[in-house]
């Protein structure tokens, strides 16, 4: 074995060598890492404008500041509706719901349908709306579509994002979202639109609780599942068997 790497392993059997896995520690740039590794949301927010050619058109983040309050816990708001970037995209909630999920509990994907005007096509609507005119907030009809903006309370979220709009690029963001309960730079809110797949995953060591609003009141029709096998419990398979075969 003339190769350093190779020879470092001499001392163990040919067969395990065979299997040896190094992991890879190079570092991708923003872009690379947004849609494959994923994020830090202070990342995504902070690197913005460098991330327009992956970035989904429509999606919004926005920080948050947590007020610690020593020896009784903390402060934050959620949003204010006559500032900042709701205000400013026009996006006034309808409805206010929470949610919470366990430890190591994962949900979506979830989908909600674009509204479509009759006789126009779909990707002609998104393509005006997001890519040629996208400061034109009156071109959005968040009356007749469900956005969702997501805020996070507790624990640790990892968001997975997919534009699954017709004519429109796939592009995929990842990022991890902190809740309240663990204040610093990375807490902050997601604005998605619809034709935007999400799925939401707790990888912290508490209960993740959210509060999200939408746009429009909750509707089962515009339930869109794409890939949501986790969001089952699975049964051990003696179980399945004996409930399906009996003894």
């Amino acid at each position: 074995m003339n190769d350093t790497k190779d020879y470092a392993w001499i001392g163990l059997k040919s067969s395990a060598r065979e299997l040896l896995e190094t992991r890879d520690y190079t570092v991708a740039d923003l872009a690379g890492r947004l849609g494959s590794s994923g994020v830090q949301a202070s990342e995504a927010m902070a690197g913005r404008e460098e991330l327009g050619e992956v970035w989904i058109p429509g999606v919004e983040m926005f920080p948050r500041r947590v007020f610690q309050q020593k020896g009784r816990g903390y402060f934050a708001e959620l949003t204010r509706i006559s500032e900042g970037v709701l205000n400013h995209i026009g996006l006034v909630p309808k409805q206010w719901a929470s949610a919470l999920m366990h430890r190591e509990s994962a949900k979506g994907f979830h989908i909600h349908p674009p509204f479509i005007p009759e006789g126009v096509e779909p990707s002609e609507v998104f393509k005006t709306a997001f890519l040629e005119d996208p400061e034109n907030y009156s071109l959005r009809h968040y009356d007749k579509e469900q956005w969702d903006v997501m805020f996070f309370l507790t624990g640790i979220c990892e968001m997975i994002l997919i534009d699954e709009r017709a004519g429109m690029p796939r592009r995929v963001m990842r990022f991890i979202i902190p809740g309240d309960s663990r204040p610093g730079p990375d807490n902050a809110a997601v604005v998605i639109p619809p034709g935007v797949a999400h799925a939401l995953r707790n990888i912290g060591n508490e209960d993740l609780l959210m509060v999200y609003g939408t746009s429009t009141s909750f509707n089962p029709h515009w339930e869109g599942r794409i890939q949501s096998g986790i969001e089952a419990a699975p049964l051990p398979e003696d179980w399945s068997d004996y409930i399906e075969k009996g003894v």
